[in-house]
């Protein structure tokens, strides 16, 4: 494990002293570029607990949040007439651009017939067959959040196991799914801290080991009392943390020996490419969840499952005392979801689009290292697909708990506010940086020269 210390008078190699002082004229520059923005939002929104819509608007390291007028393509422009270039790209929500103008005409044709009605639209018998060709598994559900789809294929392998454990890796983040939201302190399961309102001991029913270490894995499935492994291909939601080469074959493997089922959580690494890290790499999971995206920034989420177990799901459904499954909510399969999916699917993932995305990712990852060796920083670059993310610790990371120790707050904050007085916004959490099928050379050529700046004022 690399030994990272946040703890003393430095944080990334760089003095407490310098962060602070960094980040407080960061934030005067931001004020004085926002006062619009500041006069509307720089007290709270009116009429939101907390002063935002939602929570985690509060997470953002400017002094407010930025209030946005606009956004295309891979542009936000603010009331203040401030224009980003954006990175963020709503965490992976708008990962190919602010409006796809194929999405944008689907919604405005679907907007004149009706957003819901809890029936198909022809959109969907489309959407079927492209989800079978594209993911490879042959039986699909719609669900508006990736939440709510981990939640209802865990339901499902709970249901045709019999078994009521899941297992997760260390670090790992599938949505606000309650079970997951476990961790291991000093190689102990418990609770991750912060829950609101949970009574319950979350590891009755949950195992936790780290990403990447298969005897660990091995073990925790000897019990065979394991419903289903839930795991992303890649941990992003951290520190990001590659797999260790033969670490999907052993999970799959493993899985397979314990009569325990793997869903792969491909929300995040559809950076990957078209089918996601699961198709490029020959993952066989046996349920798959793909959220966010997938309808080009209108809520919608897809999960899938293999042969068997839709045929262990249907003899379960035969079987089952009648009643409310507890899946499914009434907004989810509406005709506006499937009209922005089929438009994405068509025309915005395509395999022209991700091998320009996946070119401009390259240049930036060279671009951030070559930075990073410039100015000697104890830092590293890490990459799946059209995802690139710079860690302020030295790499690269083998599992969720060396991922939380590179994670350094105060740094990344300032740094975060200082890349955004430059025109460039990167996402609140972990430094990550997508490229779009909007996303320009020159963009990316700011990006580079703005990291280079702040990189140079740190350690001057």
């Amino acid at each position: 494990m690399h030994s990272i210390d946040h703890s003393g008078p430095s944080i990334g190699g760089i003095s407490r002293d310098r962060i602070a002082a960094l980040r407080t004229g960061e934030a005067e520059v931001f004020r004085k570029a926002r006062p619009k923005s500041a006069a509307k939002v720089g007290n709270g929104l009116p009429g939101f607990f907390g002063g935002v819509p939602m929570h985690w608007m509060n997470d953002w390291p400017t002094p407010f949040p930025i209030l946005v007028d606009s956004a295309k393509g891979a542009t936000i422009t603010d009331v203040d007439g401030n224009r980003l270039d954006d990175f963020c790209l709503g965490d992976t929500g708008s990962m190919f651009g602010h409006s796809p103008p194929p999405v944008a005409r689907a919604i405005r044709r679907q907007a004149g017939r009706g957003l819901t009605y809890m029936l198909p639209s022809e959109d969907a018998l489309a959407i079927g067959p492209m989800l079978q060709e594209r993911f490879g598994l042959p039986f699909w559900q719609i669900a508006t959040t990736a939440t709510d789809a981990n939640r209802f294929a865990l339901r499902v392998a709970r249901a045709i196991t019999g078994r009521e454990k899941i297992l997760v890796f260390n670090g790992c983040y599938h949505g606000s799914v309650d079970e997951t939201m476990v961790r291991l302190v000093d190689g102990k399961p418990v609770n991750r801290p912060g829950l609101a309102g949970e009574f319950r001991d979350l590891t009755k029913t949950a195992k936790v080991v780290e990403f990447n270490d298969i005897s660990a894995l091995e073990a925790a499935l000897a019990d065979r009392d394991v419903a289903c492994v839930i795991t992303e291909p890649v941990l992003t939601n951290s520190c990001m943390v590659l797999p260790d080469r033969g670490f999907h074959d052993a999970l799959r493997r493993l899985t397979r020996a314990a009569g325990t089922l793997l869903l792969i959580d491909e929300t995040h690494t559809i950076s990957t490419g078209p089918g996601g890290y699961t198709k490029k790499f020959g993952l066989q999971p046996d349920l798959f969840v793909l959220g966010k995206p997938i309808a080009g920034g209108v809520p919608a989420s897809v999960w899938g499952m293999s042969d068997e177990v839709a045929t262990r799901y249907a003899d379960y459904n035969r079987t089952k005392q009648p009643g409310y499954s507890g899946m499914g909510t009434t907004l989810s399969a509406n005709p506006l979801q499937f009209a922005a999916m089929r438009a994405t699917l068509e025309e915005v993932m395509t395999s022209e689009n991700y091998d320009r995305m996946d070119s401009l990712a390259l240049r930036l990852d060279a671009g951030l290292t070559g930075v990073i060796d410039r100015y000697r920083l104890p830092w590293h670059v890490a990459r799946v697909g059209a995802r690139v993310e710079f860690i302020c610790a030295p790499g690269p990371l083998r599992n969720g708990a060396e991922a939380e120790a590179a994670h350094a707050p105060e740094l990344e904050a300032a740094v975060h506010v200082a890349l955004v007085n430059q025109g460039v916004l990167i996402a609140p959490f972990h430094n990550m940086m997508l490229i779009s099928p909007a996303t320009t050379g020159a963009q990316v050529n700011r990006l580079i020269t703005a990291f280079a700046m702040v990189a140079a004022r740190l350690t001057a």
